[in-house]
């Protein structure tokens, strides 16, 4: 035990310096007023406050409606696909899955400036219009860019955990289905649906925190136009330079984060009970 504990020692010291002590200059800043260099503070609820005001009401709301609208597509979407995969043999589900991941190991900055070449003026989605005789479209800074951004980044993050779920149902519960009489819809409702709701729920919620948060896609392909939660966040702590306000507003994602994250776990205990 002792020589368990020397070994914890500094992982749990870099677990201070790194989480633990900017998260509590984080919640200092966000209670006081005074700048970044905590001279002549004074300690006040203003900053929470300050979130309420129309300007930034509205990139809350911002941030829900997108965030609300690539879940929906990507739940869709994910589902679906994660339902087709589930149906491979063992082997191609594993090589499946490994294609789903595969854009997760590339830099977001990478994959939205691939959108780029995609979407603008120039891209290859406006070359195949004039191609086939269409007007290009203006597709470049719109709420369609952006939901293309959130959705091809936060995809995989719903398709992985639904289809944990749906390969954990047994079988033999698909068949006594069909045994009972019912057809494939009354058994993809009652059964396999409704067994991979956990599934569902930690997908919807991881894609949808993610989505809200994000900062470098609304940036890049909403012309930086979209201002976010996350790109609110990063505006107050690098160009406007208030970090008490800054600190206000990453308290408030974090306990969004923190009920989601609760939300989910609460949907894994239900269903180990």
């Amino acid at each position: 035990m002792k020589h368990f504990s020397k070994l914890v020692r500094p992982y749990l010291v870099w677990m201070v310096l790194i989480v633990v002590l900017p998260l509590l200059l984080i919640v200092l800043y966000s209670l006081t007023t005074g700048g970044n260099e905590l001279v002549n503070i004074s300690f006040t609820l203003d900053n929470f406050k300050k979130i309420g005001e129309p300007v930034y009401f509205d990139v809350l709301k911002k941030s829900f409606t997108l965030g609300i609208a690539s879940v929906l597509i990507c739940l869709v979407c994910g589902y679906t696909l994660a339902y087709i995969i589930s149906r491979q043999n063992e082997g191609i589900q594993d090589l499946l899955i490994l294609f789903v991941t595969i854009p997760m190991w590339i830099n977001t900055l990478l994959r939205t400036y691939a959108w780029i070449s995609i979407l603008s003026d120039n891209g290859l989605v406006n070359k195949l219009l004039v191609l086939l005789g269409f007007a290009p479209a203006n597709l470049m800074y719109t709420d369609i860019a952006v939901l293309l951004g959130l959705v091809s980044d936060m995809l995989p993050f719903m398709v992985i955990p639904i289809h944990t779920s749906i390969r954990k149902i047994d079988p033999s519960l698909i068949e006594a289905s069909h045994d009972l009489g019912a057809d494939n819809i009354q058994t993809f409702i009652k059964v396999i649906f409704k067994m991979s709701i956990p599934g569902v729920i930690n997908g919807v919620m991881m894609t949808f925190l993610l989505s809200i948060s994000t900062f470098v896609i609304p940036k890049l392909l909403g012309g930086g136009q979209y201002m976010l939660i996350g790109n609110l966040i990063e505006t107050q702590f690098i160009s406007v330079g208030n970090w008490n306000f800054g600190s206000a507003t990453s308290i408030i994602l974090t306990l969004i984060i923190i009920i989601g994250m609760s939300l989910m776990r609460k949907f894994d205990r239900e269903k180990e009970d």
